[in-house]
């Protein structure tokens, strides 16, 4: 704890343990969470709620997230951190390995592309900035699921109709799905060969947030043919360590 803005360090841990429930709770609740005194907890639930980041709900007698919370979360949001922060990695990945890289977001059961660093003398690549993949098929797909509890994948692809192929490879069932997920924790890194692009491989790592929660899938692309054994070791081991960096960046933290 911050032993200099003590307040401050109290009242962030208030909105934290509030953002990360899925409905409001009452101030005994949080002080007993929190292990802070209650008299404490309603002083700063006054304060919070006067500058509109929690709002009281008097029948319920519990409290919540306010719009200010929500702005705050929006601007987050809006000025793309996230993406700012990988870009320079990205950039110096590509450098380093002479293959085109490339950071997505999850997105339901897909994901979505938000950063791509191009190769140069390599050929355009599917994954481009807002294009959308099925997340199950891609290596930076693979490397967020993965790293999710197993009753989150299950609702993401609870039957056959929830898996979508692209050349007529990959997981088609939620078994399927999981041994691979299995195999890619064992493994340490996610990969996928031509089941996105025909003669294209890909190896990715998650990054993940101040939650340990995976918030994104790092990767690199790269002809299939031309990578061998020990190359693609060493790339899987740079493309890690980019996104244990960016994990860094963002104020993360990896899940143990």
């Amino acid at each position: 704890m911050n032993r200099q803005a003590p307040a401050a360090q109290h009242a962030l841990q208030v909105l934290t343990h509030l953002a990360r429930h899925a409905g409001p709770l009452p101030a005994a609740r949080i002080a007993v969470d929190l292990g802070l005194p209650r008299s404490s907890v309603y002083h700063l639930l006054k304060v919070l709620q006067d500058n509109g980041f929690v709002v009281h709900l008097p029948e319920e007698r519990r409290y919540g997230l306010g719009v200010a919370a929500f702005e705050v979360g929006s601007a987050y949001t809006h000025q793309a951190p996230l993406a700012r922060l990988a870009r320079p990695l990205l950039a110096r990945l590509v450098d380093e390995v002479g293959h085109s890289a490339h950071l997505a977001v999850l997105h339901g059961r897909e994901v979505l592309y938000v950063v791509e660093e191009r190769a140069p003398g390599r050929p355009p690549l599917v994954t481009d900035v807002g294009v959308r993949l099925p997340a199950q098929l891609t290596a930076s797909g693979r490397a967020v699921l993965a790293a999710l509890a197993p009753a989150q994948v299950r609702a993401l692809f609870p039957d056959r109709d929830a898996f979508v192929t692209r050349h007529g490879t990959g997981p088609a069932a939620l078994p399927q799905l999981r041994r691979l997920l299995r195999d890619i924790r064992a493994a340490g890194h996610a990969f996928e060969d031509g089941e996105v692009t025909p003669g294209f491989a890909s190896v990715a790592s998650p990054v993940f947030d101040s939650a340990a929660h995976p918030c994104a899938g790092l990767a690199v692309t790269f002809p299939a043919a031309a990578v061998d054994a020990d190359a693609h070791a060493r790339l899987c081991a740079r493309v890690a360590r980019a996104a244990a960096e960016l994990t860094h960046r963002v104020g993360g933290r990896p899940q143990t």
